[in-house]
């Protein structure tokens, strides 16, 4: 075999964090001409009396440290901080076919959006309109539809509380429920499927516990990229000897060593840290019978502890007390063949032998999990064997143990507090005629996929984007484009052109907004704004930076805009008031939501405030009062086809990028350089379709449903350490071959991370 890798694919030996992130920053502030503010800007993330870091959603610490960034935040915040600017003269040179043709990164890297604009048609060009102008046109159009059931209204996970519970009051004023959100695309089956099991979809874990678990368990995610100040915490854990044991498809180089920035000796030696005391790579789409696996054999253990006059060795008393369905979930498991458990996992015995081991020698585990996953067809049901396993032990609901859901967006968790959901409870509805006076509907509305479904049947005819580029974060893109481009109406609240705001409607208008780091001044002042992290704890964000155009308003003052001119007096509702003051803003909250009580003088605190998480304190606000064991039937997840040709596709996030935004074309952890048309492959696969390292391949989606199989045509092979029958590609690139009935019916999510498809050379 030539030892020539394919262009662009080098061997990276260094460990995550380091020289090498610090490297990274740099480059990134000289690449967004920041370089004067920048650092400045970077200090100011995170602090009590700075803004949050609109990447990830980790919680923040005591802010004891000098700095609280990483270097993906360091990258989202000179992206939105950056100089460049996308003004009436950038839009006056280009034509929307010829911006349809560039990349993602390019468009988004012509800088923050400055004006108001209307597309064109007759020249095929966004034109400038003025705010008043555009707000009266929005108002029109949307009350000209037949019925508001024929509106999306889209939610951003980087939207405030303020900004999102002003567009819920406004949306559901209006009379619709269609909520499509970015949650729907990532943790929806958390939000679905723990309620059932203990009764809150959020996780029970703070910061603080991580300090007192003996044992971490680390399944579908890579922190090192999409949250990485996690890996601070995980770094500390390590080093006092916890052990962490990883269950992933890829090994990604965080989870495996790390060298942290703030620690002055392994910046000096140039050495790192161990995370992974054992490292565990699952198949795709085999995590289901990961989990059965290992509870399959505490179940063994314990009953043989207990035949030698043992105790037992499971948390009986807990379970007896607080739970109920212990005796269904044993017997699915002991039913479960072990055979059928290794083929489908991809794990040997000795996985299963260890992470027991780690499991019964510790009193206090953490479980921590991201979309590797929540996006499955059945994600809900393995959230749920989360929980079960914790259960199992006891380790929900005391101090250093507990679930731990990884949200991406920095208020995705936040948004969903405040109202946005497709699905409002009685609670919800009460609260808003207690605020407001009127009584909203309450029957379901439009997920994400459902939205899109909608859009593309030509059901609905308007869309409203609050932040996000929806269109491509969406899977079966070629459905998704051409659906949106039959709308009568689309308006996007952004910071910056994506291609979202490419695929014109018969009105399109882009809406330019102030971000996380710009100064908010309203009537009233420099103004606040919230956000809840994934942890449950609520702080305040104040921008400091001057606007990039005298032009951009807020999001909470555009919200209250639409909605004047869209509702005028309608309920009696003070839009301009409550956009002029946040304060307004949170005391409305405050009504409609108990939780957050004193919430203006509890958010003035630093550090912000902890919403309750009853099932934390073991209270159970499920139906029946206790916790739940949850059956999840056989061990079928992805790997639903007996063809040995179907792979199962994982999709992933590159290190330069975040979500959909593409910040450079390098994935330095995983040795990729300057490109991303490739497919991670073990040899083995390779070998048996006749392929070497550096072939050109086409993937083509393996038919689900009524769809269409789509095909990714010549993208590049690579050899990579990867289990046999799983392959893995970039997202969003690879959407295209994800049909949109491909989706974990329970909870409405894209099954992004376990796609059924077949692999061929390419045919030119």
């Amino acid at each position: 075999m030539s030892s020539k890798r394919p262009d662009g694919i080098e061997e990276y030996d260094a460990p995550a964090g380091g020289w090498g992130a610090l490297k990274a920053v740099a480059a990134t502030l000289k690449q967004q001409q920041v370089m004067t503010q920048g650092p400045l800007t970077l200090l100011k993330a995170n602090q009590p009396d700075g803004f949050d870091c609109p990447g990830c959603a980790w919680p923040d610490p005591n802010h004891t440290s000098a700095f609280e960034f990483c270097e993906n935040g360091a990258k989202a915040i000179s992206w939105e901080s950056t100089s460049k600017r996308a003004g009436p003269d950038f839009f006056a040179g280009h034509t929307v076919s010829e911006l349809w043709d560039w990349t993602d990164h390019k468009l988004e890297d012509q800088g923050r959006l400055t004006t108001p604009m209307i597309y064109d048609s007759t020249i095929d060009q966004y034109k400038p309109i003025a705010w008043d102008e555009a707000f009266e046109r929005i108002g029109k159009e949307l009350r000209a539809l037949e019925s508001p059931d024929q509106a999306e209204f889209y939610t951003s996970g980087r939207a405030s509380n303020e900004a999102a519970f002003m567009y819920q009051l406004f949306v559901r004023a209006f009379g619709t429920n269609n909520f499509p959100d970015c949650s729907n695309m990532c943790h929806e089956a958390t939000s679905v499927g723990l309620p059932k099991s203990i009764g809150v979809g959020k996780g029970t874990v703070s910061l603080h516990d991580f300090d007192h678990a003996d044992a971490i368990i680390s399944i579908g995610h890579n922190p090192g990229t999409n949250h990485p100040r996690m890996m601070t915490t995980l770094h500390k854990a390590s080093r006092r000897g916890v052990p962490i044991v990883v269950f992933n498809p890829l090994k990604e180089r965080a989870l495996e060593r790390f060298a942290a920035p703030q620690n002055p000796l392994e910046m000096a030696t140039f050495s790192s840290t161990a995370i992974a005391s054992a490292y565990h790579q699952v198949k795709a789409g085999g995590d289901l019978a990961a989990l059965k696996g290992i509870m399959k054999l505490l179940l063994e253990r314990d009953a043989a502890d207990l035949a030698a006059g043992g105790k037992g060795l499971l948390a009986r008393d807990f379970i007896n007390m607080h739970t109920v369905g212990f005796e269904d979930l044993k017997r699915d498991l002991l039913q479960t063949e072990w055979e059928q458990i290794y083929r489908k996992s991809g794990l040997k015995r000795a996985a299963f032998e260890s992470t027991a081991d780690v499991y019964l020698s510790s009193k206090r585990l953490i479980i921590c999990y991201g979309m590797g996953i929540t996006q499955h067809s059945i994600g809900t049901q393995v959230v749920q064997q989360l929980a079960n396993l914790l259960l199992l032990g006891g380790h929900m609901g005391r101090e250093g143990a507990g679930i731990c859901p990884l949200r991406g967006h920095s208020n995705v968790q936040g948004d969903r507090t405040v109202g946005i959901t497709e699905i409002p409870n009685r609670a919800l509805i009460d609260g808003m005629e207690r605020a407001f006076g009127f009584r909203p509907r309450q029957d379901k509305g439009h997920s994400a996929v459902e939205s899109i479904e909608a859009i593309i049947d030509g059901r609905s005819k308007a869309l409203v984007c609050l932040g996000g580029n929806l269109a491509v974060a969406m899977s079966d893109p070629e459905a998704t484009y051409a659906g949106m481009r039959k709308l009568d109406l689309a308006v996007h609240l952004a910071t910056k052109l994506n291609r979202s705001h490419l695929l014109t409607a018969k009105t399109s208008i882009v809406l330019p907004v102030l971000g996380r780091t710009d100064q908010d001044i309203q009537a009233t002042g420099l103004q606040s704004v919230t956000v809840e992290d994934s942890m449950s704890m609520v702080h305040a964000s104040r921008g400091f930076l001057k606007p990039p155009s005298d032009q951009l308003k807020s999001e909470p003052a555009i919200i209250a805009m639409m909605a004047k001119a869209t509702l005028g007096d309608r309920y009696g509702i003070d839009w301009e008031g409550l956009a002029a003051d946040y304060d307004r803003i949170r005391d409305k909250i405050e009504i409609v939501f108990p939780d957050f009580f004193d919430f203006n003088k509890r958010v003035r605190m630093p550090g912000g405030f902890r919403l309750d998480v009853p099932a934390a304190s073991r209270e159970w606000h499920t139906d029946n009062g206790k916790a739940n064991f949850l059956v999840a039937g056989g061990l079928e997840e992805d790997i639903r086809f007996d063809d040995p040709d179907v792979l199962i596709l994982t999709t992933l996030r590159s290190h330069g990028q975040y979500n959909t935004t593409v910040y450079n074309m390098d994935d330095r952890y995983r040795g990729v350089f300057g490109r991303r048309d490739i497919i991670f492959m073990s040899e083995q696969d390779l070998k048996a379709r006749g392929l070497a390292d550096g072939d050109k391949i086409d993937i083509t989606g393996v038919k689900v449903g009524n769809s269409t199989p789509q095909t990714v045509a010549a993208f590049t092979a690579v050899r990579y350490d990867i289990p046999v029958g799983t392959i893995a590609g970039y997202y969003p690139e690879m959407n295209k071959v994800i049909a949109l009935a491909d989706l974990d019916t329970t909870s409405g999510t894209p099954a992004y991370k376990g796609v059924p498809v077949m692999v061929r050379r390419s045919a030119g």
